[in-house]
């Protein structure tokens, strides 16, 4: 008789509680995964990763005020046993591309987590990726954008970060770029991260240097 495999040791990261409740009991009915450990933000997701070195990571793209993207690296880099699968409500192509190309194995939509986080989950620790199949058709319907661009900026956070410099709102924007005010939220966080600028002058700053404002 065959041993059963190891349940694949899972950390949930994700700031609202009541989310991490109902992917835990997702994951854990689906059988196979164990969930070991649990958090709310960057900081506490990094330590509790670095220290238990799971199987998976399933890890929220918003947290708060912050974007997950920029550990991903950092993580893959210090725990390079630790698969990631990105979970998310942005459905927007450019997300998914800057998450697996910084190392995430799996990026699922939240709105598809009953059908497809399991999957995601398995596929990731058998070293394999899983991408939303609906993302990716948009990925190659949308191709990479060219190198060379101020900032390494995508042209959504170019439109962003300018309409912002202008002094719209995050949901006048939204209504511009026919975005949610949460997508574009993240998007700003994944400006000030990549300009390495934090207050709304550094970015106005910036945009009147690269002569941006017309």
């Amino acid at each position: 008789m065959s041993q059963e495999s190891p349940a694949i040791r899972t950390v949930l990261v994700d700031d609202h509680a009541v989310v991490r409740s109902g992917l835990r009991l997702v994951l854990e009915q689906a059988g196979g995964i164990e969930i070991i450990a649990e958090a709310g933000d960057v900081s506490e997701a990094g330590r509790k990763v670095r220290a238990i070195r799971p199987d998976v990571l399933v890890l929220d793209l918003n947290l708060g005020e912050q974007s997950s993207l920029p550990m991903i690296p950092q993580l893959r880099s210090d725990v390079p046993e630790t698969a990631i699968v990105v979970l998310t409500m942005q459905a927007e192509p450019e997300f998914a591309r800057q998450a697996l190309q910084t190392g995430a194995s799996g990026f699922v939509l939240k709105d598809s987590v009953d059908e497809e986080l399991v999957q995601a989950v398995r596929a990731a620790a058998r070293g394999e990726t899983y991408l939303n199949p609906r993302l990716g058709g948009m990925l190659v319907a949308a191709p990479p954008a060219p190198e060379g661009r101020p900032g390494d900026l995508t042209d959504r956070e170019l439109e962003v970060l300018v309409l912002r410099a202008r002094g719209h709102t995050n949901a006048e924007v939204g209504e511009r770029l026919f975005l949610s005010a949460r997508t574009v939220e993240t998007h700003r966080a994944h400006i000030q991260q990549k300009l390495g600028r934090t207050t709304r002058a550094e970015l106005v700053d910036w945009v009147i240097e690269h002569d941006l404002m017309t």
